[in-house]
């Protein structure tokens, strides 16, 4: 037993990676390393501060793309420092910390670094002041620019990278923070922000946005969204306020779009009784009209691109999108690598939905989906537990990420696979997960040794030799029945797995 443990650790601890390490060097020097520590993406995020909340007060005019903004970042010293890293790729103009003028310079593609007049203390606060502006759609790194004009306005979402071309950040998942984010526009255009709108004011012929966030969010999950839209306000059925925003030029997709999205409520009440509580203090979506071909979890308001809808009505991605707000958002990956704790479970809460409304159980679909990839598909090469940089939203991460969980719920039961989920969430709550983690919570909860389950389906190449089957009997099944769910969730997969 000792032996199992050990070698899934050898195995799911290259999932964890080194997550926080800060180079000795820069310890001793008092200098911020310029990476968090992440394995895939090791330059993402920064060393040697704690970033408790982000005030970001921007002018945007939408017919030239350019962004003007103040970003007011309140932290905490982790260790001395005499620089530290920011991650940001637009125009600084002044960068003041504890109310005096910083020494500043651009580094790589995506850094800045600052030197603080005067040494900053381990434990002390600390207040930095950025000043900025630029044109975000002209600014390429690392041949990406994930922000996204559109005919009216702008879009920033995109993972794992999207803050840069907006605030400045310490952007990787471990660094959660709250939010204030203030947004001018041209009277007429809308902003649209995360968490609670607190106000909205116009004057001289702009109009400003005042949006909240008051619980921990990651730097990924913040996203903006300009241009003429629909916006609405409702309340869910336990109280909770709901903001639902559409383009006025969704075109023929506008009325499938907006007979989704208008049900993310009911959505939530219903992964509410399964997942436990909803996390956050808002909740909602918005549909652009843009040409990606994508969804992304922003947290209490998910993006969707009307991809999506250009076949009707769509509730699988919704459900999709939601269920991150428990697993993605709530409890986010420790590490990118980790990423099998937001795609596979998302995708399993689509099944549960399925077997909701009598359109497959999840075991119809595990059954379907593992009998459509033959084991000569290089579906089956990629390890959801350990994708590899630039695979994280490979369609194995969410399939097979799903066959996972139900081979877990066969194994130990549907009482101590929802008590298992219910559990973790709550735990979790607000902070950051390994797969690791989730392997001893399902052992504790469920009392059997899970090792060679999650070496199976998580860190194997290969198709495993029989589907996660609920009783021997399926073992020998053949060509089963495809469920009437099916086309809808691969077809949604389809866009999913198209993020940029």
């Amino acid at each position: 037993m000792l032996m199992q443990r050990a070698r899934l650790i050898a195995v799911t601890a290259g999932a964890v990676g080194v997550l926080v390490a800060v180079p000795a060097a820069a310890v001793d020097s008092g200098l911020g390393a310029p990476g968090i520590g992440d394995v895939y993406y090791p330059d993402y995020g920064n060393g040697g501060y704690d970033v408790s909340h982000y005030d970001l007060r921007l002018k945007y005019q939408p017919v030239s793309d350019q962004l003007e903004g103040t970003a007011t970042i309140l932290a905490t010293a982790k260790q001395d420092l005499t620089r530290f890293h920011l991650d940001f790729a637009l125009d600084v103009s002044a960068v003041q910390v504890n109310g005096q003028d910083a020494k500043y310079v651009a580094s790589g593609g995506h850094e800045l670094v600052v030197t603080p007049p005067s040494t900053l203390r381990a434990g002390r606060p600390m207040n930095v002041v950025v000043r900025y502006s630029g044109t975000p759609s002209k600014v390429k790194i690392d041949n990406l620019t994930p922000w996204q004009r559109t005919v009216d306005g702008a879009v920033a979402a995109n993972e794992p990278e999207m803050a840069w071309w907006w605030f400045p950040s310490n952007d990787h998942p471990l660094d959660k923070a709250t939010y204030d984010v203030s947004v001018a526009v041209p009277d007429g255009t809308k902003a649209i922000s995360n968490g609670v709108l607190t106000r909205r004011t116009s004057q001289f012929g702009w109009t400003r946005f005042d949006w909240r966030v008051s619980q921990p969010q990651a730097t990924y999950l913040a996203t903006l969204a300009i241009g003429k839209f629909d916006m609405r306000f409702a309340t869910t059925k336990s109280g909770l306020p709901m903001v639902t925003a559409y383009s006025d030029n969704l075109g023929s997709a506008a009325g499938a779009a907006k007979a989704s999205v208008e049900r993310t409520g009911e959505v939530i009440e219903w992964e509410s009784g399964i997942f436990g509580p909803y996390p956050f203090d808002a909740a909602g979506g918005y549909v652009p009209q843009t040409n990606v071909r994508f969804a992304l979890e922003t947290q209490t308001r998910s993006f969707y691109s009307p991809a999506f809808f250009a076949r009707g009505s769509n509730l699988y991605v919704v459900v999709h999108e939601n269920a991150h707000q428990w697993f993605g958002d709530s409890v986010s990956v420790a590490s990118w690598r980790d990423i099998w704790l937001n795609e596979g479970f998302a995708t399993y809460a689509e099944w549960l939905w399925s077997e909701k409304q009598g359109e497959g159980t999840a075991q119809q679909l595990a059954d379907f989906t593992y009998a459509f990839y033959p084991a000569s598909s290089s579906f089956w090469k990629v390890k959801p537990g350990d994708p590899g940089k630039g695979k994280e939203f490979h369609e194995s991460v969410y399939d097979r990420g799903a066959l996972a969980l139900q081979a877990l719920r066969n194994t130990v039961g549907d009482a101590a696979f929802f008590r298992t989920l219910r559990e973790w969430v709550a735990a979790k709550k607000y902070g950051n997960a390994t797969i690791t983690e989730f392997v001893a919570l399902a052992e504790k909860v469920s009392g059997k040794q899970l090792d060679e389950l999650f070496k199976t389906w998580l860190f194997t190449s290969g198709r495993p030799a029989a589907r996660p089957a609920a009783h021997a009997a399926r073992l020998t099944a053949s060509a089963p029945e495809r469920p009437r769910s099916w086309e809808r969730i691969h077809r949604t997969h389809e866009h999913l797995h198209g993020r940029p």
